[in-house]
């Protein structure tokens, strides 16, 4: 027996040797890796910027990153900094445009397009070309200088039109009672639940805001292609975009030419012989290679939030409260941050949560300038936690507002009884202790309760708004009522201070805490490769192979569903239900 644990134990110290041993080896394997040599700008270089690639707020590092540093992808402010970089960087000749698909939204894609337009006053080329170009990758491709599509492809130009999906038949035939409470007759966040079609407030602020987007789309155009807003109305009504050659010979785009053609003029315009090999170079690689840090002096934090609004710790593509209101907390109490830029692309969420982070906000605000800049999306929860800011930008194609909260408390009593066979009986100390409980249809004071909560928070949320932009609260309700609003129409009726992407509110902090230089630091820290091998309790995420096997529109409807897990038993300051724009 002594001999057999004296085995055993040697055995167990080799094997924790080796492990420990390995592990190291390991670690100093990845850090050489990451200290390999970064990729390089060769001289004549063209920037190659693909529109179907998504642009989050941030960057994300993958775990290939260590072993590629171009497999990272940068986030959204990186693309403009590198963009506005490539123009005064004597190595870039000009941008090369994939213009196919383009996943980013209205305000992004306002972004880069505004960056595309000053590289042009750089003097260097811009030159887009798509097999198949849809409306969202046309609506930033047509600043190139020249835009091109493939002869055998097509331009949509139909216009804008939004699918929304309702689910009260699925409820109704799975015998599921959503009882709904909400404050505000535009706050449409609770339709599918009750309702299966639009109701009129809803067609009416839909219709504005997606006319809204239509003629931000138009106006753009007719300026970049010489055209006139009626003529490019009238080319989507009657449907005459039907062929690659229509689009040309209706001056939507320059000329028909397949990829090598492209590439031909591309080398005439850089002065290389036809069998030179053109020195391309993907918007990631150029990342890779120059960064975006190179500003120096006092600093700003950053703080990006994106996603739903949630209370707590922040999961993946979330805005926890208690991480946010942290975050804020310590930029807040840092001596050495002078200013702090909130970047907002949210549809909402918890409205305690909301609350929280706005309360933090409006703390900081008392010691350092606060700039607020929207993204795509800054509604309900997500323009609550902003209000409060100093100055607020957004673009016009930013959606916002949207300013009411709801709750649902499902009673799911039939469903359990005639679809599982489930019964429920219990024995409660008073008669509202069940109040929350989904095994029973609520009764009229409880009903009473809960609606009386929703008014009183839905009252507090004005009140933040109004004490924010400095309103009168009767204003505020003219305003409110759950509508939601572009950018454009946010501008006139003061929810917003300016018209601007993060690049100019970022300026606006720095100029309001009178810094001639400065840095960012940036929040949340990006995890690095360690963080993610080891620092998640769940390392294998499926999030992508369910998008890629569902589609993208299936699996939005996805989220909708588990929205409705998440909005149960809580009031929700929350976007309207997803919609889909085609």
């Amino acid at each position: 027996m002594g001999s057999f644990l004296k085995v055993f134990f040697a055995s167990l110290l080799a094997l924790l040797v080796f492990t420990i041993l390995a592990f190291f080896f390991f670690v100093s394997y990845l850090g050489g890796l990451a200290a390999k040599e970064m990729p390089k700008v060769a001289s004549q270089s063209v920037l190659v910027l693909d529109l179907g690639q998504h642009f989050k707020e941030q960057m994300e590092e993958t775990p290939l990153g260590v072993f590629d540093p171009e497999d990272n992808k940068p986030g959204l402010y990186d693309v403009v900094r590198l963009l506005t970089n490539a123009a005064t960087d004597k190595k870039i000749s000009g941008i090369y445009i994939k213009a196919n698909s383009n996943p980013n939204g209205f305000a992004a894609s306002e972004e880069i397009r505004t960056v595309l337009s000053e590289f042009r006053n750089s003097g260097k080329f811009v030159i887009a070309h798509g097999d198949v170009i849809s409306q969202r990758a046309y609506s930033v491709a047509n600043i190139a200088d020249k835009i091109y599509v493939s002869p055998q492809g097509f331009v949509e130009w139909v216009g804008y039109s939004v699918d929304l999906a309702f689910l009260k038949g699925t409820l109704e035939k799975l015998e599921i009672e959503p009882q709904i409470f909400y404050a505000g007759k535009f706050k449409s966040a609770t339709e599918p639940f009750r309702a299966d079609k639009m109701t009129p407030e809803n067609q009416l602020q839909t219709s504005v805001w997606l006319n809204d987007l239509y003629s931000d789309l138009l106006v753009k155009t007719a300026e970049t292609r010489k055209m006139d807003t009626g003529t490019l109305r009238l080319l989507a009504q009657e449907g005459i975009i039907q062929t690659a050659k229509n689009a040309v010979d209706h001056l939507l785009v320059d000329s028909l030419k397949y990829d090598d053609q492209v590439k031909d003029e591309i080398k005439s315009r850089l002065k290389i012989d036809k069998y030179d090999k053109i020195n391309f170079i993907s918007i990631n690689t150029y990342y890779a290679a120059t960064g975006v840090a190179w500003a120096k002096g006092e600093k700003i934090a950053l703080i990006y939030a994106e996603g739903d609004i949630i209370d707590g710790k922040s999961e993946q593509g979330t805005i926890g409260s208690e991480t946010y209101r942290n975050l804020i907390r310590k930029a807040r109490l840092d001596k050495s941050i002078k200013a702090i830029v909130l970047r907002v692309n949210s549809g909402g969420g918890s409205a305690m949560a909301s609350e929280n982070i706005l309360r933090e906000l409006t703390l900081a605000r008392e010691e350092k300038p606060v700039v607020v800049s929207f993204g795509d999306v800054a509604a309900s929860g997500g323009y609550y936690i902003g209000c409060g800011a100093d100055s607020i930008f957004a673009l016009p194609t930013t959606i916002t507002g949207s300013i009411g909260v709801f709750g649902i408390i499902p009673n799911m009593q039939s469903f359990f009884k005639n679809k599982l066979g489930v019964t429920f009986d219990g024995v409660k100390t008073g008669p509202y202790a069940d109040a929350m409980t989904i095994t029973r249809p609520m009764n009229e004071n409880e009903k009473k309760m809960i609606q009386a909560e929703i008014e009183r928070i839905y009252a507090q949320f004005k009140q933040r708004v109004a004490d924010g932009r400095k309103m009168d609260t009767a204003a505020v309700e003219q305003i409110a009522q759950g509508r939601v609003w572009t950018g454009m129409k946010a501008k006139e009726n003061g929810l917003i201070d300016r018209f601007g992407g993060l690049e100019d509110a970022v300026q606006s902090a720095a100029r309001m805490a009178k810094l001639t230089e400065y840095r960012l630091v940036e929040y949340p820290a990006v995890e690095d490769i360690f963080q993610k091998l080891f620092g998640k309790k769940e390392p294998i995420s499926y999030t992508d192979k369910i998008k890629e096997e569902m589609g993208e529109e299936n699996y939005q409807l996805y989220l909708e569903l588990k929205r409705i897990k998440e909005m149960t038993g809580s009031v929700q300051a929350r976007m309207p239900f997803q919609f889909f724009i085609h």
